[in-house]
C-alpha cells in the first residue's frame, strides 16, 4: 500500500486545523461575514435592479434612432434610453398608486364609520337566531354605543406612529441602501458595454478554453430564461389586471379600477398573486355589499382558473419552455425556502436547469 506523502499529510493537518478554528471561532467569523455582506449589499441589490431595467433600456435602444450611424447619436442613445426606461417605470408605479391609494383610504374610512353599525346588526341577527340572550345583546350594544370610535381611531393612529418612530433607523438604513443600489445600477447600465468587454477579457484570460465555452453556454441560457420570464410575467400581469377590471365593470362591482390595478401588481408573484388581490378585493367590497363580495369571490376564482389553465401556461410557461407541473413545483419549493423572492426567482432558475438537462439528454448542447 502506498504511503501518503509528507505534503499530503501536511495539507490534511492544515485542513483539519482550519476546520477546528472555524468551529471554535464561528461567532466571530459569522459576524465578520455578516459585516462583509452588509457592506456589499448595495452593490448586489444594484446589480439585481439593473437587470430588469436593462430590458426596458434595451427595448428603447433598439427603437430609438436605430438607423442612425452618427457618433453623437451613438453616445447619447444609452443615456436617453435609460432615461426613457426610468420614466416608464415611474409612470407605471404612479398610475398604480393613483388608482389604488385614494380608494383604499376611502375603504378604511368607511370601515371605521360602519364597523359599529355592522357589529350591532350582527348581534341583532344572533339574537333573532336565539344564539345569544337579549341581555348579552343589550350589554354589548350599550358598550358599543358608549365607545368613542374617533378616539379609538386616534389611539390606533398614535400606536402606529409610535411604531413608525421606533422603526425610523431601519427605514433610514433601508433608504440609504436603496439609493446606493439605484446609483450603482445606473452606473452599470451606462457602462454595460465596457463592463461586458472587461468580463470577457477576464474570462478569456483566466479560464481554460473548454471551461470558457461551458460558462458562456450556461450564462447564455440563464440570461435567456430570466429575460423571457420577466417579459412574460409582466405581460401576464397586464392581461390579468385588464381582464379583472373589465369583468368587474361588466358585473357592476365597485372598485373595479383599483382592484384591477392591484391584481396586475400582485400577479407579478407567480401562481398565488391573484389570490392575494382577491382576498384584499373581497374585504373591500364586503364593506359595501356582502352579496357583491360573494359575486366577486366567485368571479376571481373563475378568473384564477382561467389564468392558471390558459393565460399563465401560454404567456409565461411557453415563453420559458417549462411545463406547468415544474412551474408549480418551482413556486412551491422557492416560496417555502425563500418566501416571495423564492417564488419569483424559482421559476426562471427551474427553467434554466430544465433546459440545460434537456439539451444534455438530447445532445443539443453547443
Amino acid at each position: 500500500m502506498n504511503q501518503p506523502s509528507i505534503r499530503t499529510v501536511v495539507a490534511l493537518a492544515i485542513a483539519a486545523f482550519s476546520v477546528y478554528l472555524a468551529i471554535y471561532y464561528w461567532p466571530n467569523i459569522a459576524g465578520f461575514i455578516g459585516l462583509i455582506l452588509q457592506a456589499v449589499a448595495p452593490l448586489v441589490y444594484g446589480a439585481v435592479l439593473a437587470y430588469p431595467l436593462n430590458i426596458l433600456m434595451s427595448f428603447y435602444e433598439r427603437h430609438m434612432l436605430p438607423k442612425s450611424s452618427s457618433r453623437v447619436v451613438a453616445r447619447v442613445r444609452p443615456g436617453l434610453s435609460l432615461m426613457a426606461a426610468l420614466l416608464t417605470l415611474v409612470a407605471v408605479v404612479a398610475i398604480v398608486l393613483r388608482l389604488v391609494v385614494p380608494q383604499l383610504i376611502d375603504c378604511v374610512r368607511l370601515l371605521i364609520d360602519e364597523l359599529p353599525v355592522a357589529l350591532q346588526a350582527l348581534f341583532s341577527w344572533l339574537e333573532e337566531s336565539n344564539l345569544i340572550t337579549p341581555a348579552v345583546v343589550e350589554s354589548v350594544t350599550e358598550s358599543l354605543g358608549a365607545l368613542d370610535w374617533q378616539s379609538h381611531a386616534s389611539s390606533l393612529a398614535t400606536t402606529v406612529m409610535s411604531g413608525v418612530v421606533g422603526a425610523v433607523s431601519g427605514v433610514v438604513s433601508g433608504t440609504a441602501t436603496f439609493v446606493l443600489a439605484f446609483i450603482f445600477a445606473l452606473f452599470i447600465l451606462l457602462n454595460k458595454r465596457a463592463l461586458a468587454r472587461q468580463r470577457d477579457l477576464l474570462m478569456e484570460r483566466y479560464l481554460p478554453a473548454s471551461t470558457l465555452v461551458r460558462v458562456r453556454y450556461v450564462l447564455g441560457i440563464a440570461d435567456d430564461c430570466f429575460h423571457r420570464f420577466l417579459v412574460g410575467q409582466c405581460t401576464e400581469a397586464v392581461v390579468l389586471g385588464a381582464l379583472c377590471a373589465l369583468g368587474m365593470f361588466v358585473l357592476g362591482l365597485p372598485y373595479a379600477l383599483m382592484i384591477g390595478a392591484l391584481t396586475a401588481f400582485t400577479a407579478l408573484i407567480p401562481i398565488i398573486g391573484a389570490f392575494l388581490s382577491g382576498a384584499v378585493g373581497a374585504f373591500l367590497i364586503l364593506m359595501v355589499s356582502p352579496v357583491q363580495a360573494l359575486i366577486f369571490l366567485i368571479f376571481i376564482v373563475v378568473l384564477q382558473q382561467l389564468e392558471g389553465d390558459l393565460i399563465y401556461p401560454h404567456v409565461v410557461g411557453s415563453s420559458i419552455q417549462l411545463p406547468g407541473i415544474w412551474v408549480l413545483a418551482a413556486v412551491t419549493v422557492g416560496g417555502g425556502a425563500f418566501g416571495i423572492v423564492g417564488m419569483f426567482v424559482g421559476v426562471p432558475l427551474a427553467a434554466c436547469a430544465y433546459r440545460l438537462i434537456k439539451n444534455d439528454v438530447y445532445g443539443q448542447r453547443r
